[in-house]
């Protein structure tokens, strides 16, 4: 039996109920887990990853995107290597493996009270989408909300279904690199959107999730406005292979990804040691 809070070790079985294609090679992945008793239990934070298995295949670290209170379970994942690639090619009704979650996770409670700045580029918005979803279910106990969103092009904009609704209950901005003779919102990359958001650095956190180049640049204008490197805070992807902190697969300087991480701070990142 599984209490709630307690971590699953071993690959407890999950159904695939439904999946949604999102963005080319990104699906979403909704589960049930076949042990009702988990199914009921299973607790994380905005920020927790788990160990996903493909039977036959192996198992991969996945982030997670649903909010960990109201929101259906799933995962959204791009297929890039062998174990996503054997999942892209799964169908509904089909088992994978579950251990987790594992992580640090968000930290929602020491934040109350701030302006909230969430910038994604791409699929960044995938870890992010949790935070998204938490916040605005807590929309009282947060000053101003703020989502900055940067494509490639309108077709890779991540869950296009959420935008109406995000730009009703938070200040949601959205921008494309490549825009298509129909799209008519902003154009550029993601960071010049910070200004046309007029985003405050005062009693403010910022979530900032995507490619290391626009990350890095994203910072720097932040940081440039005056927003302390403490109050940036984003998360690694390294390869994890336990989840635990036993391989050190996952280590960067004297940090272990897996059980350190994956939320740093930037002031923590930049004295890590590598670049993210």
């Amino acid at each position: 039996m599984m209490e709630n809070g307690k971590i699953v070790t071993i690959p407890a079985v999950a159904t695939i109920d439904e999946i949604k294609d999102e963005i080319p090679n990104v699906r979403t992945y909704y589960l049930s887990f076949d042990d009702k008793a988990i199914d009921g239990a299973f607790t994380f934070r905005s920020g927790q990853f788990i160990m996903l298995t493909v039977f036959g295949e192996g198992e991969c670290a996945i982030s997670l995107p649903p909010s960990p209170e109201k929101d259906r379970f799933h995962i959204t994942v791009r297929s890039v290597g062998k174990v996503t690639r054997a999942l892209g090619g799964l169908s509904a009704g089909d088992k994978v493996g579950v251990r987790g979650p594992f992580g640090n996770g968000f930290p929602f409670d020491e934040i109350k009270g701030k302006n909230v700045v969430f910038v994604a580029g791409g699929i960044g918005l995938i870890p992010l989408r949790s935070s998204i979803v938490h916040v605005l279910q807590h929309r009282k106990d947060f000053g101003r909300v703020i989502l900055l969103s940067g494509s490639r092009t309108p077709s890779d904009i991540m869950y296009k279904y959420n935008m109406k609704e995000w730009q009703e209950n938070c200040e949601a901005f959205y921008t494309v690199d490549n825009p298509t003779p129909d799209w008519t919102g902003e154009t550029g990359f993601v960071h010049t959107l910070i200004e046309k958001a007029k985003v405050p650095v005062e009693n403010t956190v910022a979530f900032v999730c995507g490619p290391p180049v626009m990350f890095n640049t994203v910072n720097q204008e932040l940081m440039k406005r005056g927003l302390s490197d403490e109050f940036i805070i984003s998360t690694l992807e390294r390869h994890m292979k336990c989840g635990v902190g036993k391989c050190q697969h996952c280590a960067v300087g004297r940090t272990l990804v897996c059980t350190d991480g994956p939320v740093y701070t930037y002031r923590q990142i930049k004295i890590l040691g590598e670049q993210i």
